[in-house]
């Protein structure tokens, strides 16, 4: 499953440079599938969509860090455990009830973010 960060967060930005896959943002910055993978121009997602990564999406929290589910794989094929956890210290990067996934699904998204 992916991780989030709950309203607990105190924006002190540990958790952003630990990202592998760059899927943390701080609130109010916009995103992009092309922001530290080997992504861009126009891409099918592993669900199939289609979507330009060079392309900005709306922040996922104007207040608080956030983190792109799309874009995180626990940092599956990197590290043994989640690093924004593992950095966090006020322990709000938790995993999200709302995006359960395989260690498979995580590693095939890992693939197909970093693997050219």
């Amino acid at each position: 499953m992916a991780i989030i960060i709950t309203d607990e967060c105190i924006n002190c930005g540990a958790c952003e440079p630990e990202c592998p896959n760059t899927a943390i943002y701080e609130g109010a910055d916009d995103w992009r599938y092309k922001d530290g993978t080997k992504l861009n121009g126009k891409i099918v997602l592993p669900n199939g969509e289609e979507v330009d990564a060079d392309a900005p999406h709306t922040p996922l929290s104007d207040d608080i860090y956030y983190i792109v589910p799309g874009k995180c794989t626990e940092c599956k094929g990197f590290h043994e455990e989640p690093q924004c956890a593992a950095v966090c210290p006020v322990d709000c990067c938790v995993p999200d009830e709302n995006h359960v996934e395989s260690e498979e699904t995580l590693l095939n998204r890992q693939a197909f973010l970093h693997d050219e």
